[in-house]
């Protein structure tokens, strides 16, 4: 029967909750009607279940047939463990077995596999090229296991009298799918935003143990809530004061924090001068004393424990330590271990819960447990079987990838003929265990309890001399424990298997200890001699002994924030336009495939790719040159040559990326929109979007591709800023009035905007004339005024609050005096496009001649009153282009810096008025390598409450100003419009951007994930409500 093509799918028998399918129907669909030549799967034949999330019928629509007898199948699958007598002889089984850890309540079943001879293959144990487990349902467990923890919270605090919104909040499995769930947390989310949490309860703080899948999905769903994430090592300066339990207020909170801890923020050397390294912790957790319960635990309301643990390391926080935390007002409401580590890093976690029945309390105090929420204590979750709770999506994303492999199995019957991750995998075959797992038997020959581990003498020698022998490293992973044992046995020596305790994922050590003995310490010595060698196969390093006792660090060791070349996925981004905006979002998206260990990433991003991803940026320009110096110092970014009219060309490079930003002038963005959607690629630009991109909507969305514009500064940051304080206060069924501001760019276009419910209409002539004074509360320095800016009015639609509010305001932010000015040297001319008489036939006056010409003066004047401010700016108002002297004398001292009273000669290039005062300033007003620039953004949302009466001012203000990053000056507006765009594009490569078509930040899709990662990264906007 082995390797005859037929697949047999069992019913789930060991947990009535268990839902998940290893094949979805769909997955069976495709393997059966590809054809067995290409799949390697012929039939499939599925036992029935009333319980499977996916239904009998669906499958057998597909073509599986439905039968309770199995005995057809050559390879049969399931997700946990059959019952022995369920095992049929001389097959293939393929499922999560538990036993290659030698662990003493599964062997019944490897006993019953090795007798009928049958090939076990471990899920588990399938491991890809990047080193990382093929098959897992890790992100599940963590959405699962938070969302409900966060149903108990509600009830937890409505105990202690409180009504919070998780009280609304159901079980996972009670949702339709996993979407819906998160649908009813960002309802959540929203009601905390803008109705708070009771004062008295504050500051909700989570903490998430472990970087893992497991912390990433259930960091995923936190996420949804509005929130913000604080440094461990900024818990007691920020929330020290409420350590103990708060008094009741009527003041509300509007968000919840967050804190990641890994195992460098939960134990320190006992050294004082040394630091935490994690590759010695691993080798010699001893050398490291526990600090969780003195520098996190006093500040957190939960714990989410993610992470995984042995017990040869500190526990997180120990029964004794809690009560001692308890006595002095520890505020901790909750335990969430995901991990369901019983007895483990969480000492009093003591028993699992069930789906149905997810928790029970624990009085420290009493050292009690109850099956209820009254009474004091923290309540404690620990379920075991999380993933299932979400068995719809868990399936599919199992599916996805068996269904890739699943063909082999099916069809091979000499293992040796199976790629090497598959026969990697493979346990036993012909009634052995393959010669990877061998060590299982000699591992089981000996009693590893802990009882044993405490008189671990050498009575179960017959040696005279023995030592213990400390092994940590990949031992399993890569098989070095067989090795090891090799080494023993062949020089006649002996050991005894005291602890073993095998990491979950192949990126985690294992540990053991071996009592090794010989009959003379010569061959001791001998075997301490080669494994050292193999521990250190490159280094001659000489161990010391220590009281009988040897460690020793087994495979090569690496730091868990380092990765090797062919541990990621490299994933290109293309960037087309090597300005200023180019260098930043180069430098950010480069740099992620080294950035596990910087905080933004682990807040915001880490977790949303099902593998580890490295960047690969292609920097594209006209200019080779350009974009060789943008990329100059930026690993993983080459620079490439590229005009965007030959199309061939355009066509290889897109072709070559997963998404593509446009940092080119808006006029090219189509041509490359165009390409984009020919070759089914993202686009992300920084520009508006304008008609012609518009109309390229449908095309977009047929082609499976999302194209984000407006995702820079002004537009980009400013629409997301305003999107979410509108959404904030319609939440609320507040009424809009709202005023943003932008210091980007001013012109002389007519401008439209609303005010106290009258349209109010500026000619493009008059719009300096318009400025008003402004100031922004809590920046007085700053003396400011506002120009409207464009159509105001198109934002109060784009933005939902057109018919609603009475007065719409967008406007560009300048210094004081700034429209006095432009507003003269506009009325003298200086802006005119219209061709000017001076420059016709050929003609190359002078500056000085030029200036004259505007200011109506003769060339007798000219010599004797172009000599100084006083003569200009006495010109200015008696032309009556101004009626203030002040105003006029600042007018003439911009005209005496920029040079047109100079006698030099125009170029030929210059055709206009608008060309020579272009000329000057790009040559005068021109940023040098080492000059500062600053943007400020600022907008006033005004929020009426029909209802109450009440009234709200939001203001939300962004201030930023240039620095140098790698000895170059990347100004503020480069930085403020490179990263947005960078963030969106890596929005669409981890799949949180779902919509397709032509789309703006306008959707909570884009702006609330992009904000955060925005001020997560350094960008920080002051909010305030009064």
């Amino acid at each position: 029967m082995l390797g005859n093509g037929v697949v047999g799918i069992v019913s789930e028998t060991v947990n009535k909750w268990e839902r998940r399918a290893p094949l979805t129907p769909s997955h069976c669909a495709r393997l059966l009607h590809s054809g067995s030549d290409k799949t390697g799967v012929s039939r499939i034949i599925v036992q029935p279940s009333t319980k499977r999330i996916h239904h009998d019928a669906l499958y057998e629509e597909v073509g599986c047939e439905i039968s309770e007898d199995l005995k057809e199948c050559g390879l049969i699958l399931g997700i946990k463990q059959p019952k022995p007598e369920m095992i049929l002889p001389d097959r293939a089984y393929a499922f999560f077995s538990h036993t290659h850890k030698a662990q003493k309540e599964n062997m019944p079943l490897l006993d019953k596999i090795l007798k009928e001879r049958v090939s076990l293959y471990d899920y588990e144990l399938i491991v890809g090229d990047h080193g990382r487990r093929l098959l897992a349902f890790g992100k599940f467990a963590g959405r699962a296991g938070f969302i409900d923890f966060l149903r108990g919270l509600g009830q937890r605090y409505l105990s202690l009298g409180y009504s919070t919104p998780f009280l609304s909040l159901g079980a996972p499995y009670m949702y339709s799918s996993l979407a819906a769930a998160k649908a009813a947390v960002i309802s959540v989310g929203e009601e905390i935003a803008t109705l708070g949490l009771p004062a008295g309860i504050c500051p909700l703080v989570f903490v998430f143990t472990g970087s893992g899948n497991v912390s990433s999905g259930a960091q995923e769903i936190f996420k949804l809530l509005p929130h913000t994430f604080v440094e461990p090592s900024r818990l007691p300066g920020d929330f020290g004061t409420d350590a103990a339990p708060p008094t009741r207020t009527s003041k509300r909170v509007f968000q919840v924090y967050g804190c990641i801890v890994t195992c460098k923020d939960m134990v320190e050397h006992k050294d004082p001068k040394k630091s935490f390294d994690k590759a010695d912790y691993y080798a010699h957790p001893e050398h490291y004393n526990p600090v969780f319960h003195e520098k996190i635990a006093p500040y957190a309301s939960v714990i989410v424990n993610c992470m995984y643990w042995e017990k040869r390391f500190p526990r997180l926080l120990s029964t004794k330590q809690f009560q001692d935390l308890t006595r002095k007002g520890c505020k901790l409401v909750g335990i969430s271990d995901i991990t369901c580590d019983i007895g483990g890093s969480i000492e009093f976690v003591n028993q699992t819960t069930q789906i149905d029945s997810p928790f029970f309390r624990y009085d420290p105090v009493k050292d009690s447990y109850h099956q209820d929420m009254e009474g004091d204590g923290v309540v404690c979750s620990a379920v075991d079987i999380l993933p299932t709770e979400f068995a719809k999506e868990a399936s599919k994303h199992f599916g996805d990838i068996l269904s890739e492999f699943v063909g082999y199995l099916a069809s091979t019957k000499d293992i040796r003929k199976l790629p090497a991750h598959l026969m990697k995998a493979c346990i036993a075959h012909g009634g052995t265990l393959t010669p990877l797992y061998e060590y299982i038997s000699r591992m089981r020959k000996f009693d590893d309890s802990e009882e044993t581990s405490k008189g671990h003498a050498s009575h179960h020698f017959n040696k005279k001399y023995t030592t213990l022998v400390s092994l940590s490293g990949h031992l399993f992973d890569q098989f070095l424990i067989n090795e090891a044992l090799d080494i023993i046995e062949a020089a006649s020596g002996s050991f005894h298997l005291v602890k073993c305790q095998v990491g979950p994922s192949s990126h985690a050590m294992s540990y053991s200890e071996l009592e090794v003995g010989a009959d003379d310490e010569e061959a001791l010595n001998k075997i301490i001699d080669s494994l050292t060698s193999l521990a250190n196969p490159n280094e001659n390093q000489v161990l010391k002994q220590e009281a009988n006792k040897i460690s020793l660090r087994v495979g090569k060791v690496q730091d868990g924030g380092a990765k090797k070349e062919n541990d990621t996925k490299k994933v290109g981004v293309l960037i087309i336009g090597a300005g200023r905006v180019c260098q930043p979002a180069a430098e950010m998206l480069a740099s992620i495939g080294g950035m596990s260990s910087e905080q933004w990433y682990k807040t915001c991003m880490e977790g949303d790719f099902e593998e580890n991803i490295d960047v690969q940026v292609t920097v594209a320009s006209l200019y080779l040159k350009d974009a060789e110096e943008i990329t100059e110092g930026i690993p993983n970014a080459n620079p490439v040559q590229l005009d965007v009219s030959d199309t061939s060309t355009l066509h290889k490079y897109i072709s070559e990326a997963e998404v593509v930003i446009s940092l080119l002038p808006a006029f090219c963005h189509v041509t490359v929109a165009t390409a984009c959607i020919e070759l089914k690629k993202h686009l992300v630009t920084a520009s508006y979007v304008d008609e012609a991109m518009s109309k390229l909507d449908e095309k977009a969305k047929t082609a499976g591709i999302t194209i984000l514009g407006e995702l820079g500064l002004d537009p980009g940051i400013d629409h997301m800023m305003a999107m979410k304080m509108i959404n904030q206060a319609h939440v609320r069924k507040g009424k809009i009035n709202w005023s943003p501001a932008g210091a980007i760019r001013a012109g002389c276009n007519p401008a439209t905007y609303k005010s106290n419910g009258e349209i109010i209409n500026v000619d493009g002539k008059n719009l300096y004339d318009s400025a008003v004074k402004y100031r922004i509360p809590g920046l007085p320095a700053f003396a400011l005024e506002g120009l409207p800016n464009r159509n105001s009015l198109v934002y109060g639609d784009l933005y939902g609050i057109g018919k609603e509010s009475s007065t719409v305001f967008r406007g560009t932010l300048r210094y004081e005096g700034f429209g006095q000015i432009m507003g003269i040297l506009s009325r003298i001319g200086l802006f005119e496009a219209e061709p000017h008489p001076l420059f016709k036939d050929g003609k190359k006056p002078t500056f000085q001649m030029f200036l004259s010409d505007l200011l109506k003066m003769t060339s007798e004047e000219v010599d004797g009153s172009l000599k100084g401010e006083k003569a200009i700016s006495e010109r200015i108002i008696s032309l009556g282009y101004s009626k203030e002297q002040e105003s006029a004398a600042r007018a003439a001292k911009t005209i005496i810096f920029l040079g047109l009273h100079e006698q030099k000669e125009i170029p030929a290039s210059c055709k206009s008025a608008f060309d020579v005062s272009c000329l000057l300033m790009e040559d005068m007003l021109a940023y040098s390598s080492t000059e500062q620039d600053m943007v400020l953004l600022h907008h006033e949302v005004e929020v009426e409450f029909p209802d109450s009466k009440l009234k709200e001012k939001h203001s939300a203000t962004l201030l930023e100003f240039g620095t140098i990053r790698n000895g170059k000056m990347v100004t503020a507006m480069a930085y403020t419009v490179g990263i947005p765009a960078a963030i969106g594009a890596l929005l669409i490569l981890g799949n949180k951007i779902k919509t397709r078509g032509i789309l703006r930040p306008l959707e909570p899709e884009v702006y609330v994930p992009a904000m955060d990662i925005i001020q997560a990264y350094g960008i920080k906007v002051m909010e305030k409500v009064e």
